[in-house]
């Protein structure tokens, strides 16, 4: 399952309009209309919010479900190859001793500095 179709999966268990998600989370409903369709992807700052509304997880917004999982999907064997497989390797080795919130914070810094830098 895609980032969107979480989105709205986890929108309609918890009975939220478009709407009231919208509201909530400070995004207009043209862009969350967007994220579910699958459009637009959301800022990790964006799925924060969208995941603090819903009261879950933020990964389990960012979670692909797939059918098969023993292959590596498209996208990310296309950011193996954009970053190379040596600093893919560093990153996934360092992500694993971490938990699921340090991996957010960690992310969210380095979203920071980006913006920063921009």
């Amino acid at each position: 399952m895609s980032t969107g179709n979480n989105i709205r999966k986890y929108r309609e268990l918890k009975n939220f309009s478009k709407e009231d998600l919208a509201m909530k989370a400070r995004i207009g409903v043209h862009t969350l209309e967007s994220y579910e369709t699958d459009e637009r992807t959301p800022e990790l700052d964006t799925i924060l919010k969208i995941s603090t509304v819903l009261d879950i997880p933020a990964s389990e917004l960012l979670e692909n479900h797939e059918e098969n999982s023993s292959e590596i999907d498209e996208e990310l064997q296309n950011l193996i190859q954009e970053i190379g497989v040596k600093r893919s390797k560093l990153l996934l080795k360092k992500a694993r001793d971490f938990s699921e919130q340090d991996v957010l914070r960690a992310m969210n810094l380095l979203y920071d500095l980006n913006q920063q830098k921009n």
